[in-house]
């Protein structure tokens, strides 16, 4: 019997008031219990929902806010070296589609050889004022570079820089990058001398400054600037088939280097010189795109830095057009003509 059949019956002589009192008790009883199993439902439902991780690996659009909190937030200060580049990356995997969704082409194509296979997991997200830094991890082969990529408030693309790489182990040095709560992010790189017993380091600081790039505010070494070693090219493996593609050099230590791009009018390059008895070194990797057969530029949007590329017979000159500062040392520029080498012959045993 429900409460309003209990209140539409007439009572009864000798019926006991209580009866009317109980059932209403236990009527409100049930009615709570049925709400509150609701509310548990509800509850579990909603946490679900905002829990239940967006697919990042496949084709399908996503939204920035969803490919942000695939980045866990970083406790700084933050420490990871070449031989444990992976430690503190996530499991999660962000597909090419997806990356390119918030990240221009170009801006990948100088990260990343495109044209291979890759992976990439996320490995952190440092929240300031002003920017969003969300750092990834990309595995091509057994190369893994550690990326560093800024977004401003919006969630709108700023810039990116290749802050660590594994495959630098080669030259003897333990590689390592650290980010304090400005944030700086210093690149560094030490060994023991084998003659001296002395530790030997090499310390680069990166920060974001509001031009829109990376520039270098920490240059700190114990090294003899004329010995730190032989240059690695980045860029060395890709196909050199195209017409400018090649070695342009007037030493070891200045040399370009042009790799075929995506097209015959796009180039892949790395530019390495050391002037000033080595004290002012300046380094840059990009996409050269031709405007006619004999000329070219480097330019990239929210990046000050635009050079100016001549081919003559054999030689390339350089002129730096932009505010390049952020990639070469303050007393010297990418103004520089170099001659490009003659590949060696394959010997015929070598042959296929």
């Amino acid at each position: 019997m429900n409460l309003l059949s209990i209140k539409n019956c007439p009572i009864l002589p000798n019926t006991p008031i209580f009866i009317a009192s109980k059932n209403t008790m236990v009527y409100n009883n049930m009615v709570r219990n049925i709400q509150f199993f609701l509310l548990i439902l509800v509850a579990i439902a909603t946490f679900s929902c905002k829990n239940k991780k967006t697919n990042l690996e496949g084709d399908a659009p996503v939204k920035v806010n969803d490919f942000v909190a695939a980045f866990a937030p970083i406790t700084l200060p933050y420490t990871v070296a070449d031989t444990n580049i992976n430690a503190f990356a996530d499991t999660i995997r962000i597909s090419h589609k997806v990356l390119g969704q918030f990240i221009p082409d170009s801006v990948l194509e100088e990260l990343i050889d495109t044209k291979a296979k890759y992976i990439i997991h996320p490995v952190g997200r440092i929240n300031k004022e002003n920017e969003i830094y969300l750092l990834f991890n990309v595995i091509q082969h057994e190369q893994v570079q550690e990326v560093a990529v800024v977004f401003n408030k919006e969630n709108k693309f700023l810039a990116a820089k290749v802050l660590l790489s594994n495959d630098a182990d080669e030259d003897g040095y333990i590689h390592s990058l650290s980010i304090n709560k400005e944030p700086t992010f210093t690149v560094s790189k030490e060994r023991i001398n084998k003659e001296t017993k002395q530790l030997q380091f090499t310390k680069v600081g990166w920060v974001y400054n509001t031009a829109g790039v990376f520039m270098v505010v920490v240059n700190d070494t114990n090294e003899d600037p004329k010995k730190v070693g032989v240059v690695l090219n980045p860029i060395d493996t890709l196909p050199r088939k195209n017409k400018l593609s090649g070695e342009y050099a007037t030493d070891k230590q200045n040399f370009m280097s042009i790799r075929d791009g995506k097209d015959a009018n796009t180039y892949m390059f790395f530019i390495h010189f050391e002037k000033k008895d080595g004290t002012c070194v300046g380094e840059l990797k990009g996409q050269l795109k031709m405007t006619d057969a004999a000329t070219g530029i480097y330019s990239q949007a929210g990046d000050p830095c635009v050079i100016d590329f001549n081919f003559e017979g054999n030689e390339v000159t350089l002129k730096e057009k932009g505010s390049c500062g952020n990639r070469r040392g303050m007393e010297c520029y990418f103004d520089d003509t170099f001659v490009k080498r003659k590949e060696a012959k394959k010997s015929k045993n070598n042959k296929k």
